[in-house]
């Protein structure tokens, strides 16, 4: 690999389900970048953008398939099936990193400012190994995802996340790291709390996030909590022993509320109450318990987790 007083590969990775509509306007986004680079020979002329097309249902793989032949800088992978955009964002990451020296992770919608790719090539230059992209605001989000997203951040914090807030994968990363990255063998993968994890030399950058060129947008609420509840389960333990602790406090207020309806003899409607609620909380545990069995559960069975059916180059 090329030393970073040299001109460096980059590789900009970009996962994509049912982008139809978007492809055609940001492919010219992203190659106009790379071009751009290459004339100001900060990059070398062997890099690309690499599309990884997510199982989509909808014509996303021609298209890129298309565009990998009309130019030279444009590299595509399909997945066998749908397998989330942890997992895409994961299988081009491990596709690039043997061909390039830093690689630079965005979505395709254009919602991750393009111009924002300089500062970070400059960051990669001064020695850093990972660049996070951090969002000087959320244009086009709803409010209520505002809300929770910034609830989120502090929650898993405060259950020993290491994570960059405002941080939604817009991120440099090094061929360096992403060889010791490969050694993180986890099936569920929360991306954004895993490489702070590697470590090596780290810093961010600022960037103002954009509307979406084209389309709606694929990531639902219910995407947003499955891949929130994913990084805490992933990241953390201290929900199960949260629960311990919520257990033990029932246990000793139950046996204050118990020695309170004897004496009050009012037995009936505190032990009613007293019933629901145990069980309300016992549900609740199962649950959050169960969810780190299961996920135990599935990384003992070692299935890969994606599995490239084709692809645009050799």
């Amino acid at each position: 690999m090329a030393s970073k007083s040299s001109k460096p590969t980059l590789y900009l990775v970009s996962p994509c389900y049912n982008e139809e509509e978007v492809l055609p306007t940001t492919y010219s986004m992203f190659t106009e970048k790379i071009e751009n680079l290459v004339k100001q020979k900060r990059i070398s002329e062997k890099s690309r953008i690499l599309f990884v097309n997510d199982g989509s249902s909808d014509s996303t793989w021609s298209i890129i398939q298309g565009l990998a032949k009309k130019s030279k800088f444009i590299e595509g992978v399909s997945l066998s099936r749908n397998r989330g955009h942890q997992n895409a964002l994961l299988a081009g990451l491990m596709e690039a990193k043997d061909k390039c020296d830093v690689t630079i992770t965005l979505d395709c919608d254009g919602q991750h400012d393009i111009n924002a790719v300089d500062e970070m090539m400059d960051k990669y230059c001064e020695g850093y190994e990972v660049v996070y992209g951090v969002r000087n605001n959320r244009e086009g989000d709803s409010l209520l995802k505002k809300i929770f997203s910034e609830f989120y951040y502090v929650l898993l914090k405060s259950l020993g996340g290491e994570i960059i807030t405002n941080h939604a994968d817009y991120r440099l990363v090094s061929s360096k790291v992403l060889n010791e990255f490969r050694n993180y063998e986890e099936v569920n993968i929360f991306l954004r709390g895993l490489f702070p994890l590697v470590g090596f030399k780290s810093t961010t950058i600022k960037y103002n996030q954009l509307d979406r060129t084209a389309g709606k947008s694929h990531y639902s609420l219910s995407k947003m909590f499955n891949l929130a509840f994913d990084g805490i389960t992933s990241l953390s333990i201290k929900p199960i022993v949260f629960v311990g602790l919520l257990g033990l406090l029932i246990m000793v207020l139950s046996l204050i509320n118990f020695v309170v309806s004897i004496y009050r003899h009012d037995e009936l409607w505190v032990a009613a109450n007293l019933i629901s609620f145990l069980l309300g909380t016992v549900l609740t545990s199962i649950g959050v318990i169960g969810q780190y069995v299961g996920k135990t559960y599935m990384e003992t069975k070692h299935r890969p987790r994606y599995i490239i059916s084709e692809k645009t180059y050799k």
